[in-house]
């Protein structure tokens, strides 16, 4: 039953990684089936974006060049982790903050 749900959920899982509108897509298609490894990914895909968001937000307004390269490939790294889990059908959080994604959207279905 778990496989089958992966299964059903994988290409949706694949779309919410694809920039934001991948994830509000994702968002939209999952409504109906409320497939949970979907939802994970959704929801990890908008806490890496948002996650995204605020590095942008930080380089615009700071100094330390270095640093925001560092945080940019950070998110970057993040996002991949993220896409290959949903490729391969595994259900791991991000490292670092993929537990609270999953927790601060927890009512994203």
């Amino acid at each position: 039953m778990q496989n089958q749900s992966v299964q059903e959920g994988k290409m949706i899982a694949i779309i919410s990684y694809i920039t934001v509108i991948g994830t509000l897509i994702a968002f939209i298609m999952n409504q109906n089936k409320h497939n949970y490894f979907a939802s994970f990914h959704i929801r990890q895909a908008i806490g890496i974006f948002l996650l995204g968001l605020l590095v942008n937000f930080i380089n615009r307004y700071s100094n330390f060049d270095s640093l925001d390269m560092i945080l940019g490939i950070g998110v970057l790294i993040l996002w991949i982790i993220g896409l290959i889990g949903a490729i391969k059908g595994e259900e791991k959080p991000v490292p670092l903050l993929g537990e609270q994604f999953q927790e601060w959207f927890r009512n994203i279905s």
